[in-house]
């Protein structure tokens, strides 16, 4: 599918704000050949990339079975595996992706969750 997990902070971090909206998510998903939970995967990451990204984001498809080699240059663990490379952070995101708003979070498409903090010093 071309078109044209997360890490989370300390305590004290504060909501970062989502990347920026004309950015082009740049996405690398790992995938075991037609495996169910891959097609779920894939299907689950055009569902929502097509809705909340419509012509912002390249999807690189690595199919471990074709290219095993590439599992180790990856360090994959587990599949299906998503990558967000672009924008930074990188941040990965392991299963069939069917938890929509940890997706969601890991594509940066809304604010990070707030934390609270004490700014009287």
């Amino acid at each position: 599918m071309t078109s044209p997990g997360a890490a989370g902070g300390g305590p004290n971090e504060r909501a970062r704000p989502a990347a920026s909206a004309g950015e082009t998510r740049e996405l690398r998903l790992h995938v075991t050949g037609r495996s169910p939970t891959s097609v779920r995967a894939l299907a689950n990451l055009e569902r929502v990339c097509t809705h909340w990204l419509p012509g912002r984001y390249r999807v690189d498809v690595i199919d471990l079975l074709e290219n095993p080699r590439l599992a180790a240059y990856d360090q994959m663990l587990a599949v299906p595996t998503l990558i967000k490379m672009h924008p930074p952070p990188v941040r990965s995101f392991v299963g069939d992706f069917s938890d929509t708003e940890r997706l969601l979070d890991v594509l940066q498409l809304r604010p990070g969750p707030a934390r609270l903090t004490d700014e009287r010093g």
